[in-house]
């Protein structure tokens, strides 16, 4: 662990809803606000920090609170880009699947501005891509050209003053593999955000769905993590064999593994162990996730750092060879071509 990092953090996330025993942390503590910044949990420490009784010295205590005011405006502005977007997409009969974000934190946290969001991540079937596209572009956006038969694209950019919408059609891509939207969008389940209908992934396929991204990402955000923890407990009789048998169907089951195991081992979610034993990974690339995926590491953020690290960890831990050599030779060649 670099002498920047605390593992005061990791505590908080594991010791939640429960205070962590010992005394508030003082001589790491701005170590501790550096973390939930990184980590995307300023706003969710603030508040952990007051349930546990713990008072941070002042000008630890003032960088938090502004981070977490930052985070909490930037939160709203997502909120309203959000709203825009499923009342645009209402105009043409679309329903969206809200990914991650504020729908995410708006279910599992405290207070939805506690989890750091920056951009709108909608799911849809590829048929209502096109118009779904011209409802959005309706609100100023303006669309990045994307070839959507690539296996390595899955979704559609569009930007603008009001932000950022990333319209999937695929609900990520990612080790040369894709995981196709049509099937989660079938089994999404109705419900209502600040008044909008929407829709969500149902259960078992959000808790595939969050662990793939994170370990899309290589786990180098630790409100990843602790949204695995907080999905398992706020669904207690979620159903652990259909999560295994739908791992299984993405063809990617060893990124659900490296996602719950951690969250398990680091942050105490409550993953039953027969989950994870149906789910991992050769002996080889358990270990190598161990070492990759440790508190220290995690908490540090170092894969994010080092692209050639981040490149050899996505090579060694992809659970199929193949697809993640043809996708990094084609990356390499666009790279290439770029620059020539």
């Amino acid at each position: 662990m670099s002498p920047a990092a605390s593992p005061t953090l990791l505590t908080l996330l594991q010791a939640w809803p429960d205070a962590p025993a010992g005394p508030a942390p003082t001589h790491t503590a701005d170590a501790l606000v550096k973390d939930a910044v990184r980590h995307g949990l300023a706003g969710f420490v603030e508040h952990a920090l007051s349930r546990a009784d713990w008072t941070l010295p002042e000008d630890a205590r003032a960088l938090l609170r502004r981070e977490s005011l930052s985070g909490a405006a930037r939160g709203m502005r997502v909120r309203a880009l959000l709203l825009r977007s499923v009342e645009a997409l209402a105009a043409v009969d679309v329903v969206p699947v809200l990914l991650k974000g504020y729908g995410l934190s708006r279910r599992l946290y405290p207070e939805p501005l506690q989890r750091a969001t920056t951009d709108v991540d909608l799911l849809v079937s590829r048929d209502r891509v096109l118009c779904s596209v011209h409802a959005l572009e309706g609100l100023g956006l303006t669309t990045k050209a994307v070839d959507a038969d690539r296996d390595d694209t899955h979704h559609v950019e569009l930007t603008g003053p009001a932000g950022l919408v990333e319209l999937h059609y695929r609900a990520l891509a990612g080790y040369g593999q894709a995981l196709e939207g049509d099937a989660l969008v079938a089994r999404a389940e109705d419900a209502e955000l600040d008044g909008q209908r929407v829709r969500f992934l149902c259960a078992e396929d959000e808790a595939v769905y969050l662990a793939l991204h994170a370990s899309n990402h290589l786990l180098q955000r630790l409100a990843w993590l602790f949204d695995l923890k907080l999905l398992a407990r706020a669904r207690p009789t979620l159903d652990w064999d259909g999560v295994v048998t739908r791992a299984k169907q993405t063809g990617l089951p060893h990124l659900a593994w490296y996602a719950w195991d951690a969250a398990r081992r680091l942050l105490d979610a409550p993953v039953p162990q027969r989950v994870l034993q149906a789910l991992a990974p050769p002996v080889w690339q358990r270990g190598l996730a161990t070492r990759l995926f440790s508190g220290p590491r995690l908490l540090d953020a170092e894969l994010a750092r080092n692209k050639p690290a981040w490149v050899a960890a996505k090579l060694a831990l992809a659970p199929r060879a193949r697809p993640m050599v043809r996708y990094a030779l084609r990356r390499l060649r666009s790279l290439r071509s770029r620059r020539g």
